[in-house]
């Protein structure tokens, strides 16, 4: 029942605009040396990158699906998507700026979300367990500390923090975008900052809903999805929300999100397995190179993300002044930019 009045509201929204046309920026790009598109001779060249890859998981085995795109063995960049239960599709807009810079990058959909297998056991939807698929994941790619950078945003920001508390000895570089460090925080800020920024009676009428838990009422969903989402997730008219990011929405898994993030939109709440989440004692313990990214509009304090690279033995804070949640489309070139930068200075031994 969740499922279908989530998912149906969800495309009422984002199912309407497919059609949009590709970016026409002009500025002129590096040129490409031919071996970083070079797939011959790779184990992965029949598929064109493709790679389901086999996890050995508490209630057996299963496969997730992992994309590489592009040759160097010095950068490799391992996306860890946001949701949970979303899928690597919200991080396409990556084609548009890694191949040129010679990244080499790897799309991953975790366990559960759409191209991966989708057990239907709850008891496989929480931390730990992610933080080893990431594990076996790397092993299988080969990644390591010479030339592994992990990114994640959102709930990938948490696994890729959760991770590095625990392997960060395999890692290179650590980019933590749009994700704060404490679940408390997090539901601190959105229910005393955002939260009384929208108008008084579209916040009464959602305030009531959630008191009563009627999260899936499609009233509750329309005025979050009118009034709370084009501010602080995509910067956007809900009708010209890119095509990647209504696609990951469609394929999005319900299951997933509500075991761990929970039924609301306003913030962690209930018997979600992510609620008591917290590392902000531990971040003094993160000594690999670490990359932080917060936005101005965002869901989450840019101020706790740009306090969190200080916390960290060696971090660097971006600040996406005119971005939100998912920064890497509504404030792009800023984001981009400020990543790029971060993995060619952590190459090159300058942090």
């Amino acid at each position: 029942m969740i499922r279908n009045a989530f998912i149906l509201v969800l495309l009422c929204f984002f199912g309407c605009n497919q059609n949009q046309s590709p970016s026409k920026d002009t500025e002129s790009t590096s040129v490409i040396n031919t071996d970083y598109l070079d797939y011959s001779g790779k184990d992965d060249q029949f598929t064109g990158g493709i790679k389901m890859i086999p996890i050995e998981t508490p209630k057996g085995e299963f496969n997730v699906w992992t994309k590489r795109v592009g040759n160097n063995p010095k950068i490799k960049v391992l996306l860890l998507h946001g949701g949970p239960g979303f899928t690597h599709e919200i991080y396409e807009c990556f084609d548009g700026y890694f191949p040129q810079e010679g990244i080499e990058y790897y799309y991953y959909d975790q366990l559960g979300s759409y191209y991966s297998d989708q057990p239907k056991d709850l008891s496989l939807w929480k931390l730990d367990r992610f933080v080893e698929e990431v594990e076996q994941v790397r092993v299988a790619l080969g990644l390591n500390k010479d030339n592994f950078y992990l990114m994640g945003q959102s709930w990938g920001g948490i696994l890729g923090m959760q991770y590095a508390l625990k392997y960060q000895d395999n890692l290179k570089g650590l980019i933590i975008s749009n994700m704060v460090a404490s679940i408390e925080d997090y539901n601190t800020y959105s229910s005393e900052v955002l939260a009384p920024k929208l108008p008084k009676e579209v916040l009464e009428t959602i305030m009531e809903y959630e008191e009563k838990e009627d999260y899936t009422n499609e009233e509750y969903l329309t005025l979050v999805m009118e009034h709370y989402y084009p501010k602080h997730v995509l910067r956007m008219p809900l009708e010209e929300w890119p095509e990647p990011v209504n696609r990951s929405v469609k394929h999005m898994n319900p299951d997933v999100y509500i075991t761990m993030q929970g039924p609301s939109e306003f913030g962690i709440k209930g018997n979600a397995n992510l609620l008591q989440w917290n590392v902000k004692d531990r971040l003094k313990a993160i000594k690999v190179p670490t990359l932080t990214i917060g936005a101005t509009h965002d869901t989450m304090d840019p101020e706790h993300m740009k306090w969190i690279s200080t916390e960290v033995q060696n971090g660097r804070f971006l600040l996406c002044p005119d971005g939100s949640h998912l920064s890497q489309f509504d404030d792009q070139k800023v984001y981009f930019e400020g990543v790029i930068d971060f993995i060619k200075d952590v190459d090159a031994g300058e942090i």
